[in-house]
């Protein structure tokens, strides 16, 4: 089975075509900014133009425009190819590339999120989520992590907070990473996961 890979949910923008969980190709970028411009060509440049029998998606937590971006190409391509998608989470699929270079180690997850704030999400030396990923105010973060390995985009910044001086790399997503996912990683239902409450509220009745 081919499957197309779309992760645009960071300042990190990738796409990844996978035939039976071997890779055949994909890009990786970092672009800040951009995403909606970057993303279709991206896919375009994959071999057959990214056709595939299915989609993943990077559902969040993370930027809300590139949450947005990478779930509207990916529900167009499925409705054009007539094809299932399903979404991934952003900061299990940092823990997996984490993993594979930290193997028997503890990890945490740090990554940019709005106003401010850190997405974390521990997890266990065997992949086990600690907890569900939280949107925190950064000493919140500081007194929460205690894993020896922490990575993500924020993880050289929660290292300087910690005392204990944890192992820190900058780690942000990569559709090509998608095969360290196992398949209990996966939702049929990709929707976004934005990791804290919408800024904008309705107006009182």
């Amino acid at each position: 089975m081919r499957r197309l890979v779309i992760d645009s949910a960071t300042e990190a923008c990738s796409v990844a075509l996978l035939d039976d969980g071997d890779m055949v190709a994909g890009n990786h970028a970092m672009l800040g900014r951009g995403h909606a411009e970057q993303l279709v060509p991206m896919i375009a440049a994959l071999p057959g133009k990214g056709r595939a029998d299915c989609i993943a998606v990077n559902t969040g937590p993370g930027s809300f425009t590139g949450i947005r971006v990478g779930l509207a190409a990916a529900r167009a391509l499925s409705l054009a190819w007539r094809v299932p998608i399903e979404g991934y989470a952003c900061l299990a699929l940092v823990g997996a590339m984490a993993r594979a270079a930290h193997r028997g180690a503890a990890i945490d997850v740090v990554m940019s999120g709005g106003h401010g704030e850190w997405f974390f999400q521990p997890f266990a030396a065997d992949g086990t989520a600690l907890a569900d990923p939280a949107s925190l105010l950064p000493e919140a973060v500081a007194a929460r992590s205690q894993a020896p390995v922490v990575v993500g985009s924020q993880a050289e910044a929660l290292a300087a907070r910690r005392g204990s001086q944890p192992s820190a790399h900058p780690l942000w997503p990569d559709a090509r990473a998608f095969g360290l996912l196992g398949r209990d990683s996966l939702r049929a239902d990709p929707v976004p996961r934005y990791g804290r409450a919408p800024d904008a509220r309705l107006p009182a009745a």
